[in-house]
């Protein structure tokens, strides 16, 4: 009789958390000095109150590593038998070698394959999507997820609609195999690159094939990013709920990017559910684009929101522009996905 896998056997689930916020807090009252605002604006406008700031000589790969070195604190085998790295960022310290690779020599996984995703914030849920695949086809056997970015060096600072915005941070997720009727479920993602010019990061060609200059900092419309974000989330997440056979009353938490607040009020009306079934952090952290997910679900782990068996909805959306949904039953078997007495 053939012999089931793990992952055959069972389901394909996060098996390992970890996150890293910089040291520097910014609140909102750090651009009242030299901007055209307030901080009450920035927060009625946005939810933000303060966010993180990476020292000047810290870049994604550092944090990547902190991120790491958190979920090993807590779970000192929660690298065991990754043979895959998949590093989400927009930030990355260089376009190669990969943050992953940096990332890995770091951490002990030297020689492991890794790579970088450049979809900005939809990143961390397309490397969960990669993650599964990788491992339900017998490519990999466990996949570390990394979200990082340092946003804050490569957005325009005198820029106020940008500035008050993005923040630097990370988080980190080992995916493996999980017991049956746990894991990751279903997923939703796309792209249309006709948006491409409303959210971008220059890279090596000074203007985008539709002939918007890209400067030498991130660019946003702000406007034509909002309408797509209130759009896409119930779209992409209803998508993703019906393809895994189920409703939006099944889901305990929906987990989206953290990107406005506004944003998120609009897809909780037309989801038809209050916003507290929202994990929402952006007030602590701003938005960290690749980071947002991970750090959204670990703040949510360690404060007890989220328990064994509870059904997640991860949405999010990005550059591209790009949008990726997944559903997930939390899997609380590990050390680092248990909720923490003081947290």
């Amino acid at each position: 009789m053939t012999q089931l896998s793990p992952a055959q056997a069972g389901g394909i689930g996060i098996t390992a958390l970890g996150l890293y916020v910089p040291e520097r807090v910014v609140t909102n009252a750090h651009f009242e000095s030299y901007l055209d605002t307030t901080a009450e604006w920035i927060e009625t406008r946005t939810g933000m109150r303060e966010r993180r700031y990476a020292a000047e000589d810290e870049y994604s790969s550092h944090l990547g590593v902190k991120a790491v070195q958190d979920l090993l604190a807590r779970d000192p085998d929660g690298l065991k038998d990754v043979d895959l790295i998949l590093c989400a960022t927009g930030t990355p310290d260089a376009m190669f070698p990969s943050t992953a690779a940096l990332i890995g020599e770091q951490v002990g996984l030297r020689g492991v394959a890794a790579a970088d995703i450049s979809v900005a914030c939809s990143g961390f849920v397309y490397g969960l999507a990669m993650a599964k695949g990788q491992i339900a086809a017998g490519i990999a056997r466990r996949v570390l997820v990394i979200g990082t970015e340092v946003l804050t060096k490569k957005v325009d600072q005198q820029e106020r609609n940008n500035a008050i915005l993005f923040a630097d941070g990370a988080g980190a997720a080992v995916v493996g195999p999980v017991p049956a009727g746990y894991g990751l479920g279903e997923f939703v993602m796309g792209a249309d690159g006709t948006g491409g010019a409303s959210l971008f990061m220059p890279g090596a060609a000074p203007q985008l094939p539709d002939g918007t200059p890209v400067g030498d900092y991130a660019g946003m419309n702000g406007r034509e990013v909002f309408k797509f974000a209130v759009r896409i989330i119930p779209e992409s997440g209803q998508q993703v709920l019906a393809k895994s056979g189920m409703t939006i009353d099944d889901i305990s938490w929906i987990i989206p990017h953290q990107a406005n607040v506004r944003i998120i009020e609009a897809a909780a009306e037309r989801f038809g559910v209050s916003t507290e079934k929202f994990v929402v952090n952006l007030d602590r952290y701003g938005n960290t684009s690749a980071a947002t997910v991970p750090l959204a679900i670990v703040d949510a782990v360690r404060d007890g929101r989220i328990q064994d068996g509870q059904n997640l909805l991860l949405v999010a959306f990005g550059g591209g522009l790009s949008w990726a949904a997944c559903t997930l039953r939390w899997w609380a078997g590990a050390p680092s996905l248990r909720s923490e007495p003081n947290a």
